[in-house]
């Protein structure tokens, strides 16, 4: 009997169907193969971790899927780029905008995702005391995160050059890097608050279970 709030059998096939068709998806014909493998490697590592760490510290249901969420994402900017993503396309046209801004969205995810692990990992492991410092250092880890990324970009760009223009996707906004850190922030901060009791009921069955 599945006694803590992880994914049945069941959810675990369809997480992984799910995960393998949109890779599959998104590694035929990209935009541009480079651009693809950056984009897609945090994808293909997350999905190695949790395959390590399934049976010695499985995650809760909300987190997998929001994982997975992720992944997704990744993998649709890695196929189209980020900044050629149709549906983006569309909505700049529609609303008189000046860029594709599908990167935005990835960067919004990259705050709330990493800020619901984050916080997972803080209660779990009981590294900090209380609800309020938890949330804020969850918060504090989302931003170190996207600015060590921006720095990722940075390096990428440097020692690759041109090849790397579709993988920074700044389509010459001079703030680009500024917005990206400022929306992993709202990010962050959503899921401390929003997700947060979701989270929490999670949580306190895998801390009566005695799994941290």
């Amino acid at each position: 009997m599945n006694t803590l709030p992880r994914p049945t059998t069941k959810e675990v096939i369809i997480w992984l169907c799910i995960y393998v068709l949109a890779l599959t998806w998104s590694g035929i014909a990209p935009k541009d193969r480079f651009t693809w493998f950056l984009e897609v490697a945090p994808a293909l590592m997350g999905l190695a971790a949790l395959v390590l760490t399934w049976r010695s510290f499985p995650l809760t249901r909300l987190t997998y899927w929001l994982i997975l969420i992720h992944c997704i994402i990744l993998m649709v900017g890695g196929h189209y780029t980020y900044a050629e993503v149709p549906l983006f396309d569309w909505i700049r046209d529609l609303t008189g905008g000046q860029r594709n801004n599908y990167d935005k969205l990835g960067h919004l995810a990259q705050g709330l995702i990493p800020a619901v692990i984050a916080r997972e990992l803080l209660t779990r492991l009981r590294v900090i005391n209380g609800r309020i410092w938890t949330k804020f250092f969850a918060v504090c880890f989302v931003l170190a995160f996207s600015a060590f990324y921006e720095l990722i970009e940075w390096w990428v760009a440097v020692f690759s050059g041109e090849d790397a223009t579709a993988f920074l996707g700044t389509q010459g906004y001079v703030w680009d890097t500024q917005s990206d850190m400022f929306l992993a922030l709202i990010g962050g901060i959503l899921a401390v608050t929003l997700l947060a009791p979701w989270q929490d009921r999670q949580l306190e069955k895998f801390i009566r279970n005695g799994a941290g």
